[in-house]
């Protein structure tokens, strides 16, 4: 049990740099005091089991989240990663489930990774993933409403559900992942082509949405603020093929059954 005093304040920066240098011993005269000792231990011995445990709990955190990275880039690599994480990232909440916030950035300004802009779009896709399991239940926007507003329907402005998020990848990030899901030795070729993702849950399980460049334009303009016939008409503006006015029916009815959008 620690003791209420200010040699708590006084010992919190000493502690983070303490619990990511497994090299470096624990000081006797910096926990005295602070930390009482145990039937067994003494307070320093007290410390330096949570120090050697604490790299190795936050590998498992981030393991758990960036499964497919740690794929990719193996085990050495991905544990160089988490030692410079979280000594720059050090966890300042109660939950761990926060703690790789950071961590798609970080990745992406990382040196000696292999086709590194494509570890960057795992980490992105695994981030989101992680993002939407924890997001709030959100009331979903109900079909037979949207139905009974006829014509108006054009004039409504849209937010999505909490549990969702939109993305671009210029690399197989999403097909990559869902073979290490699905335990293949078949993985994608790792080249540059463009291809879009919905992220979000339903019925209290992540679903991946693969999308058009269309679709995910005219998710984008709904969620930036535009009404939906403000969307639909940006979307035409801007497609290399126009599509029917069949197609964005297809599209906003089967979003509306996915539950993207929050109740009006």
């Amino acid at each position: 049990m620690a003791r209420p005093d200010s040699g708590l304040a006084r010992l919190q920066g000493w502690m983070q740099g303490l619990v990511v240098d497994v090299h470096r011993p624990v000081p006797a005269d910096a926990v005295d005091g602070v930390i009482l000792p145990s039937r067994t231990l003494a307070p320093a011995e007290r410390v330096e089991i949570y120090r050697r445990m604490y790299p190795l709990r936050m590998r498992e955190a981030l393991e758990s989240d960036y499964e497919t990275l740690l794929h990719f880039v193996g085990d050495e690599r991905f544990d160089i990663l988490v030692h410079g994480y979280i000594a720059a990232h050090p966890s300042r909440s109660y939950t761990l489930n926060r703690l790789g916030d950071h961590f798609p950035d970080y990745v992406a300004s990382a040196e000696g990774l292999p086709r590194p802009a494509f570890c960057a779009e795992l980490a992105r896709l695994e981030h989101a993933i992680a993002l939407v399991f924890d997001a709030a239940e959100s009331d979903a926007l109900d079909a037979e409403a949207v139905a009974a507003m006829g014509e108006r329907v054009a004039g409504l402005r849209l937010r999505p559900i909490e549990a969702f998020r939109l993305l671009s990848f210029r690399y197989p990030a999403n097909a990559y992942l869902q073979s290490v899901r699905d335990d293949s030795h078949d993985h994608p070729r790792i080249a540059v082509k463009n291809n879009w993702l919905a992220v979000f849950r339903r019925d209290h399980a992540v679903r991946r949405l693969v999308l058009s460049k269309d679709q995910h334009g005219l998710l984008t303009a709904l969620l930036t603020g535009d009404t939906l016939g403000e969307a639909v008409l940006r979307t035409i503006a801007s497609a290399r093929r126009k599509p029917a006015p069949e197609e964005f029916f297809r599209w906003f009815r089967d979003w509306v059954g996915l539950r993207l959008f929050r109740a009006l």
